[in-house]
């Protein structure tokens, strides 16, 4: 059963990613974008893509921008460290990627695999020119979202949505 609170931040940015005229949303499957995902399987003018790797998704926006369209990626903060290479790309070319990224590793996390690439995700991103808008807060949602959208597909910059686990909740283990 979907959290309540899951839903309801899941909603609050599909409604701003379909304002802002996306028509894909590449993921690999996650249980913080899953929701999202489902609502774009819903959505006649927005089309979920499944990915085998994360940097596939940052090809996808890139395409998607070279013909027109507004794509995003959705990723776990995992998948951070598969992204580089397909970045500088995104960098030299000066792309407009926008990346939605549930973190793993930061507070509350249980998984001590998860730490590794929990703490790396945001350096990363930075050292390839991505701007980061972190959401820590409910009150972080709105905010970020349209900062991340307004720089991305206004600015012409690579941003990254990053959902914390202080937002999202700490996935539990027994």
């Amino acid at each position: 059963m979907p959290d309540p609170k899951q839903n309801d931040w899941s909603a609050q940015v599909f409604d701003k990613l379909a304002e802002a005229d996306i028509s894909i949303l590449s993921y690999v499957p996650d249980a913080g974008n899953a929701r999202l995902v489902e609502l774009a399987e819903k959505h006649n003018d927005m089309r979920p893509v499944l990915l085998t790797t994360e940097e596939e998704g940052v090809a996808i926006c890139a395409g998607a921008d070279l013909v027109g369209k507004r794509a995003v990626l959705c990723m776990q903060s995992s998948g951070v460290g598969n992204c580089p290479n397909f970045l500088s790309f995104v960098k030299g070319g000066r792309f407009p990627v926008l990346m939605i990224v549930s973190m793993r590793g930061d507070y509350g996390e249980q998984n001590p695999w998860q730490y590794a690439m929990g703490e790396a995700a945001e350096p990363i991103l930075e050292a390839m020119g991505v701007l980061i808008f972190r959401v820590d807060t409910p009150d972080d949602l709105a905010p970020a979202t349209d900062a991340a959208l307004s720089a991305t597909f206004k600015g012409g910059h690579a941003s990254a949505l990053v959902l914390s686990q202080r937002f999202l909740g700490a996935k539990q283990f027994k």
